[in-house]
């Protein structure tokens, strides 16, 4: 199978690429602007696969896109190209729309016009795979209700409903031209190649420095987490068995605080790299002023794609964790350039509104 994967220099995007090059019977091509988040470190162990290639281009240049696919002869599209730290959005929110919006509708307008051209037994098989967010769905109380793929989107942030519009582009391509669609919401990733402004391994390489470990608010905010190499296994299922015009909720059924998190994390460095002096981690927990809009809770049920599709996770919560804390241990060359040069883990996120134009 030859796919065509979006962002693949990225978190996700990185480890679906591992994934599916694994296969010697996949093509696998990873177009990537490379913008700040973007790494082709990540890639190190398969970048000299036969069936792995990269280029560098924008999914906004839908002729280029459109070129891509007609030379490779794609079978089918894996869209995780997106700007996708809330925080980020906050503070400019006009890439979001530009990349996520605009630059799906491009995604979009090209692979219809590669569709229209196959012949009928490829048009039947292709599939273009929008891969997006539980956050659209919005904010769940504490104490009651779960995702599914029929709760109705309520986003909070820019972020949010940039992929949300997205979302809805993809489906209307579906119902108003035939384009065989599928997309995936997913809860929070976690695990190795993750860029350290999110939660996991910023704590993780704060904690490693010796400096404060942000927690927002009273860290009563609850998310989902979902071990990466977990969900590439859920997309690659998506994209070759999921049912064209169908959306697939993809979660680890790990709700956690985002304090549990810190303080899981804080434990488990206490054993694997002790502070000098008998020092705990969990004393360089901060509690900072609260993000804006601040969701209180995510919540998946991926009953859907376990049924369908036989999925389900392969790591807990505890040992996905575990395994991320000690991949950051054991590989400084990745993240050691990150936070000299593109991320220090300053706190983003706190603009005010006459900043959201930038």
């Amino acid at each position: 199978m030859k796919i065509l994967v979006t962002g693949g220099a990225g978190f996700i995007g990185s480890a679906v690429c591992r994934h599916l090059a694994a296969n010697p019977q996949n093509r696998v091509i990873n177009v990537d602007k490379l913008t700040y988040a973007g790494n082709l470190a990540s890639l190190r162990q398969i970048e000299n696969s036969p069936n792995y290639s990269f280029v560098q281009a924008d999914i906004c240049d839908d002729a280029t896109i459109l070129g891509i696919l007609r030379s490779e002869k794609i079978d089918a599209v894996m869209h995780l190209a997106a700007e996708s730290h809330v925080d980020r959005s906050i503070d400019g929110p006009a890439a979001f729309i530009e990349t996520n919006i605009v630059g799906t509708f491009r995604m979009l307008n090209a692979a219809f016009v590669y569709w229209r051209e196959l012949p009928e037994s490829a048009r039947s098989t292709f599939r273009f795979h929008h891969i997006s967010t539980d956050e659209v769905f919005g904010d769940l109380p504490f104490d009651s209700g779960i995702f599914t793929e029929e709760t109705p989107y309520a986003p909070s942030s820019p972020y949010s409903a940039s992929k949300a519009s997205s979302d809805h582009l993809v489906r209307a391509w579906h119902e108003t031209y035939g384009l065989p669609v599928v997309l995936s919401n997913c809860s929070n990733n976690y695990g190795p190649f993750h860029f350290p402004e999110k939660l996991i391994p910023l704590v993780i390489l704060n904690a490693l420095d010796g400096r404060p470990l942000p927690v927002y608010g009273a860290g009563a905010n609850v998310r989902d987490w979902l071990f990466v190499e977990d969900h590439a296994r859920a997309l690659e299922l998506v994209v070759t068995r999921g049912k064209p015009g169908e959306s697939y909720n993809i979660g680890g059924r790990a709700e956690r605080t985002n304090l549990s998190v810190v303080e899981t994390i804080c434990g488990i460095l206490d054993k694997k790299r002790p502070r000098t002096g008998g020092a705990r981690y969990r004393d360089l927990i901060t509690f900072v002023t609260d993000r804006p809009g601040h969701d209180r809770r995510y919540a998946i049920d991926a009953t859907k794609i376990e049924r369908e599709l036989g999925w389900t996770p392969a790591e807990t919560f505890e040992t996905g964790l575990e395994r991320t804390v000690q991949w950051y241990l054991d590989n400084e060359w990745w993240w050691q350039p990150i936070r000299g040069e593109r991320y220090a883990g300053e706190r983003l996120g706190a603009a005010s509104a006459d900043r959201t134009s930038a």
